[in-house]
């Protein structure tokens, strides 16, 4: 904070504020830090110690300083210039009286949350029984600075808009309206005015009050475009999941769900977005209500949660189709689970002046259930990969331990070679099993992905390959090369006919990521009886590809055949067997 501006941000309430102002913030109000300086001196009457230095400067700033209650006013006790080692940053000691607890509304807790949706920041925390907490960063990739736009006349109020035509330098209200406000044309403008019933030629800072209410009704009426949305700064997926992986590591989590940004959507005027991540597995206790992490502009909500639209959004899902607990399919679910829900907005609609939940706007409910559910979906088909793995994992293994002795038994017993046993076990699992292999070099920062086909049917297949990157990951050096790429992240690899008990593989390379950014790809199949395939979902119809219809099955093929000297089938041979 530059020197002239420290004594009014620390020590003047609302100082700043342009409520009218259109802008992604974590505050908006201007009451927060100057709000803690005064309640620090009522309740020991000490100032509160400032110090301040830019990346430009040699020294930094420091200041003590209260707040003048009467007049709204800092009152400097002492300034100086002083030699400190930090290149930049603030430092604000505020003494206090209050109570220090413990428990999820403590500061713990709090900071622990801040370092999950603020990968880049690095958090130190001494509290007050000496111990030492730090949350590193996760990134040194800084948010992109939020712009701020126009307000839009759906989402301005009477107050707002009377203050703005006091302040404004447009000696017209048509022109007041086509250059303080977005989408608004000159045309527009006068549609607004005409509706209102006042001139467009009329000076703003003239319009009493029930004039002020008339163009506060046409506005809000008026037939406009949405606002832009490029004011929004949302965490974005690759964040979430580093940040998640960052603070919850040490709980051993079984499955990071590939978190979900929504697109920008807009409410009465205000562009907003969603986002949700879910933890699933390791220690996170399986028999206790799942935790919801909820953030409005990467700020911890700990409080009201029970009035939060972010929490009744997820108590409004179904999550016993996902894989949790649910009674009745409504309430927050049961299982080993932690749900992140992020709202981002250039005006969060809180339901309080606290800021300590979110209010309930429709349009925000569908955005927030749109990304659950999908989340949800993402949760699910690792869950049902992992439980088909497993099944046949045992059948396989089962499998593999008998037949052999079963072989080698019978062939000592008819004096006979051991057969081959792939035509039989693969009659037996008649599958399709799809894993994959990710290799990481550390040096030069390079995943290396394999995804596997193993054709362990009777039968000769061929089937589309679909897969599904996270936003903002790009891949090289396909192979084979793609039958479509697209802009969202989806890729698909048409796969020729695989023969029985042979495999099929495609590779790529992802670089510039951290080893824990990829750690399992989102694998679709098409063009195949799915009911087959074991390690991937269907396409999903929401994907718009002409892939989905799957032929019918290949007529049987014979099973490869062995040479005749050891193909011997021993449930079909006359000669009686000794059970010794």
């Amino acid at each position: 904070i530059v020197k002239k501006q420290v004594p009014n941000v620390f020590g003047r309430l609302l100082y700043g504020s342009r409520f009218h102002a259109r802008r992604q913030t974590r505050g908006q109000m201007g009451l927060g830090i100057s709000g803690a300086v005064m309640y620090g001196q009522l309740t020991t009457g000490k100032p509160t110690k400032v110090r301040s230095k830019t990346a430009e400067d040699d020294v930094a700033y420091e200041i003590e300083l209260i707040l003048d209650t009467k007049k709204n006013r800092p009152n400097t006790i002492s300034e100086d210039f002083v030699i400190w080692e930090k290149a930049h940053g603030t430092r604000v000691e505020i003494p206090l009286k209050g109570r220090y607890v413990a428990g999820k509304q403590s500061i713990p807790e709090y900071l622990k949350a801040s370092a999950i949706v603020n990968p880049h920041v690095r958090i130190v925390y001494k509290g007050p029984d000496g111990e030492t907490t730090t949350y590193e960063r996760a990134t040194e990739d800084l948010p992109p600075v939020t712009k701020e736009i126009a307000p839009h006349p759906h989402g301005i109020e009477l107050g707002a808009l009377m203050a703005m035509m006091k302040e404004t330098k447009s000696y017209k209200l048509a022109a007041f309206l086509e250059e303080e406000f977005v989408r608004v044309s000159s045309r527009v403008a006068k549609e607004i005015c005409e509706a209102a019933g006042i001139d467009p030629d009329t000076k703003p800072k003239s319009l009493t009050l029930e004039k002020a209410n008339a163009l506060h009704d046409a506005m809000q009426s008026a037939k406009l475009m949405a606002p832009p949305t490029d004011c929004l700064s949302p965490i974005g997926e690759r964040l979430i999941k580093r940040g998640l992986k960052n603070v919850l590591g040490n709980l051993r989590p079984e499955f990071y769900a590939p978190p979900l940004t929504r697109d920008p959507a807009v409410y009465a005027g205000n562009p907003f977005q969603t986002e949700v991540g879910i933890v699933f597995g390791g220690d996170l206790p399986p028999d206790q209500p799942v935790e919801v992490l909820r953030f409005a502009n990467r700020v911890p909500l700990l409080y009201q949660a029970g009035g939060c639209a972010l929490t009744q959004a997820v108590a409004n899902v179904d999550w016993r189709r996902y894989g949790l607990e649910q009674r009745g399919g409504q309430g927050v679910p049961f299982g080993p689970a932690i749900i992140l829900v992020h709202l981002c907005s250039t005006k969060v609609p809180f339901s309080s002046e606290a800021k300590e939940a979110v209010a309930t706007v429709d349009d925000i409910m569908t955005e927030l259930d749109l990304a659950l559910k999908e989340c949800g979906r993402r949760l699910k088909t690792h869950l049902t990969k992992k439980a088909h793995r497993e099944k046949t994992k045992e059948k396989f293994e089962i499998v593999q331990l008998i037949l052999p002795r079963i072989a080698e038994k019978s062939a000592k017993i008819v004096d006979k070679k051991v057969p081959s046993l792939d035509a039989t076990i693969t009659k037996i699992m008649g599958v399709v099993w799809i894993d994959e292999e990710i290799a990481y070099d550390k040096k030069q920062r390079r995943h290396t992905v394999t995804i596997n086909v193993h054709n362990f049917t009777s039968a000769g297949k061929k089937l589309n390959l679909h897969l599904l990157l996270p936003r903002g990951i790009g891949a090289k050096g396909f192979e084979p090369k793609p039958a479509e790429v697209r802009d969202d992240g989806k890729i698909t690899w048409e796969l020729k006919r695989i023969d029985s008990v042979q495999k099929g593989s495609v590779l790529f390379v992802l670089e510039g990521l951290d080893e824990a950014e990829y750690d399992e790809s989102e694998v679709f199949v098409s063009g195949i009886n799915p009911g087959l395939v074991i390690g991937a979902e269907p396409l999903p119809g929401d994907w718009e590809m002409n892939y989905a219809d799957f032929e019918e099955e290949e007529a049987e093929a014979p099973a490869p055949e062995a040479p005749e000297e050891g193909e011997i089938d021993y449930d079909e041979t006359e000669e009686a067997l000794d059970d010794e």
